[in-house]
């Protein structure tokens, strides 16, 4: 029997084994999916794991992303360039890094843009799925990102890393900066808790910027709240995840899946 897990730390938010198993039922595929908590130290067993075969392949959330790669055989292309991995697997005895993250955001975002219509974004984050995301916008063709995070050292790495497209917004101005975008995008965790909130000038956008939180679960943060509570449309990470789900899904067992009502519904009562 395959046997997948996603570790994280935190991991009990996710949905990643109710989605996964959904369709192992669906497709009749033999194999369980189950999260992991786990510390920085564990990683080089899990990769041992899979080297062995006692482990099919796992899936990758924060803080681990970056982390996961020297203990890495192989990157894709996709994962070389954004230097992040969220799903592994093994091939002729080697275990590779992929990312999809990339094409989950990109899918997520077509349902809700039209293509070549986001001209500007604001990114608020420089860890985990930040690289992915920023990958995306280039592919989408956007002319200008306005990244900040509350360490200014990550947001200057990938300004180096992917040059003029980033400007870079000191974390305290994002309370009074006036910022003219199309979109909006927490890729922080802040959000996974209540209480947590970013300092951010809300009423300072055009109402017709859009505010993307990639948090699923919760399905609305703090973050989109406040944006909805003023009258602007929202968008959770809920769509970036099916779809990153999805080809992950097609990585692992050469078929892709299916996103039908049923699953919806399912994470949604989740």
């Amino acid at each position: 029997m395959k046997k997948f897990i996603v570790i994280g730390n935190p991991i009990k938010h996710s949905l990643s084994p109710t989605v996964h198993e959904y369709w192992f039922k669906k497709y009749k595929e033999e194999a369980t999916y189950e999260k992991k908590f786990l510390e920085e130290k564990d990683l080089r067993k899990i990769i041992k794991d899979i080297q062995r075969n006692q482990i099919t392949g796992a899936n990758i959330t924060v803080p681990f992303k970056q982390k996961i790669i020297p203990f890495l055989d192989e990157l894709s292309l996709v994962a070389k360039e954004t230097l992040s991995v969220n799903t592994i697997y093994r091939n002729n005895n080697k275990v590779i890094g992929d990312n999809t993250d990339v094409n989950g955001f990109q899918n997520s975002l077509s349902e809700h843009f039209s293509k070549n219509s986001i001209k500007s974004t604001l990114l608020i984050g420089a860890g985990g799925v930040s690289p992915s995301i920023i990958y995306a916008l280039k592919n989408l063709n956007v002319g200008q990102i306005f990244i900040s995070n509350r360490t200014e050292e990550k947001a200057q790495l990938l300004k180096e890393r992917f040059g003029p497209l980033l400007s870079i917004v000191p974390w305290n101005d994002l309370a009074n900066k006036n910022l003219y975008v199309d979109l909006v995008i927490n890729a922080t965790s802040l959000g996974l808790q209540k209480e947590e909130t970013i300092n951010l000038n809300f009423s300072s956008f055009d109402k017709k910027t859009i505010f993307y939180d990639v948090i699923y679960n919760p399905h609305q943060t703090s973050f989109l709240k406040k944006a909805e509570s003023l009258g602007y449309q929202t968008i959770n990470g809920m769509m970036m995840f099916l779809y990153q789900a999805q080809l992950a899904y097609e990585i692992w067992n050469k078929q892709k899946p299916e996103i039908d009502t049923k699953l919806l519904n399912l994470v949604r009562q989740n």
